[in-house]
């Protein structure tokens, strides 16, 4: 395992630090779907936390250019990184675009939308945490990012069907479509991320 490389113990610590931010970002998501009568000041709490969260990520990448010899390999933590910086720009485009397009009231789709993503985030965290464990002690968060993917593509199907069915207005119909979508990509790059934690822990095992 890691104990065997050298290692910059740095990566794994900014990794801890991301993944945090990510479930600040989410927290803050999800209350705002509880209290959407303050939607916009948790936006802007939410793009206050991606922006650092683009920093770690930059922190990151310098980090990788100044490291000779990294603890996993060097495409992996680039990857891994894009990945999570995917993710927090995601929720807050998801915030962003109830604020833009003045949604007026939140439906039990996005609140679950916006539970399914704080697990994520949660499962991820623990993932990473994990990542110098053998492959069966880490594997339980994998299990669980992948439960929780295919329960927001679920909800994303119902979600639409009743859309389609329910909505009369066709500019609503398409703002709040793009939304759900958003959200349910929150999910697609987490699962992302889980994989390319996996196949880290795989090779070193």
């Amino acid at each position: 395992m890691f104990g065997l490389i050298p290692k910059e113990e740095k990566f794994f610590i900014l990794f801890q630090e991301m993944t945090k931010l990510l479930i600040e970002g989410a927290t803050l998501l999800k209350e705002l779907t509880d209290n959407f009568d303050k939607i916009e000041s948790y936006q802007k709490k939410i793009k206050d936390v991606e922006h650092e969260g683009d920093k770690k990520t930059h922190e990151i990448i310098q980090k990788l250019n100044k490291t000779f010899i990294t603890p996993i390999d060097r495409e992996d933590i680039y990857d891994l990184a894009a990945a999570l910086d995917d993710i927090l720009d995601l929720i807050d485009a998801s915030a962003q675009r109830m604020v833009l397009y003045k949604i007026q009231t939140i439906t039990s789709e996005c609140k679950s939308f916006a539970f399914i993503i704080l697990k994520c985030c949660q499962a991820l965290d623990k993932a990473i945490k994990k990542m110098d464990k053998k492959h069966e002690e880490v594997n339980e968060s994998f299990v669980e990012i992948n439960e929780l993917e295919n329960e927001a593509d679920r909800v994303l199907r119902e979600s639409l069907g009743k859309l389609f069915s329910d909505e009369k207005d066709p500019i609503r119909l398409i703002k709040w479509k793009e939304i759900y979508e958003t959200l349910e990509k929150v999910t697609d790059k987490c699962e992302d991320a889980a994989n390319i934690i996996e196949t880290v822990v795989v090779k070193h095992a």
